[in-house]
């Protein structure tokens, strides 16, 4: 397939493009700064451009089987991020008439599993404050979502780690996994490229967890 990847510099953005490569697809890896693009290879094509301008991502998206974005803040101070970036993603595909996104998301914006463990609920009630302002920006940003003309999905994975893929993990189409508190950035980006064309996900949000 031919793919395109924005935030493909960050954790799980890396991750997409290593993992797709080396899947035999065609990968164009849209970022600000080439230089911490780690991956190479001949169906590799890597975009420096504006973000913010969905004129100027147009043509990264054009004629694209899917697009999967790995955008989001950082931190606090990077509320807004997903939601304002995302919009300009959504823009440039409905221009070129592109259909397929994936997209990274929050656990918390999934509803609470049945039985959910009291301390686990706890847990979540301290993430959930103090990560508000991001929780916001990504509710912004699913809202966008529901209300475009874009063939979306929108994986949903708890604490993010740094452990290596594995392909051992639990899907939840519409809710979210109980007692899901990690998974890691590789294996985010295994489910999210193993739901591209499964029509089961599409226009849903997925919780993703071991």
């Amino acid at each position: 397939m031919k793919l395109t990847v924005f935030g493909a510099t960050g954790g799980i953005g890396q991750e997409i493009v290593h993992q797709a490569l080396a899947s035999g697809h065609q990968v164009t890896a849209v970022v600000r700064d080439p230089a911490r693009l780690t991956a190479r290879g001949e169906r590799l094509t890597v975009l420096r451009t504006d973000l913010s301008d969905p004129e100027a991502l147009r043509g990264a998206v054009r004629g694209r089987d899917a697009v999967l974005s790995g955008l989001g803040a950082r931190s606090r101070a990077d509320a807004g991020v997903a939601a304002r970036l995302t919009r300009s993603v959504l823009s440039a595909m409905e221009a070129e008439k592109v259909r397929r996104l994936l997209v990274v998301s929050a656990a918390p914006l999934g509803p609470v599993p049945a039985g959910q463990a009291v301390l686990d609920k706890a847990v979540l009630a301290i993430v959930n404050a103090a990560l508000k302002d991001v929780y916001a920006d990504l509710r912004v940003m699913e809202s966008d979502l529901a209300t475009s003309t874009a063939d979306w999905t929108s994986v949903r994975p708890p604490k993010l780690t740094d452990k290596p893929a594995t392909g051992r993990y639990r899907t939840v189409i519409g809710g979210t996994p109980p007692r899901g508190r990690s998974l890691g950035r590789a294996d985010v980006a295994h489910a999210m490229l193993a739901m591209i064309d499964d029509p089961a996900t599409v226009k849903q949000g997925v919780g993703v967890a071991y």
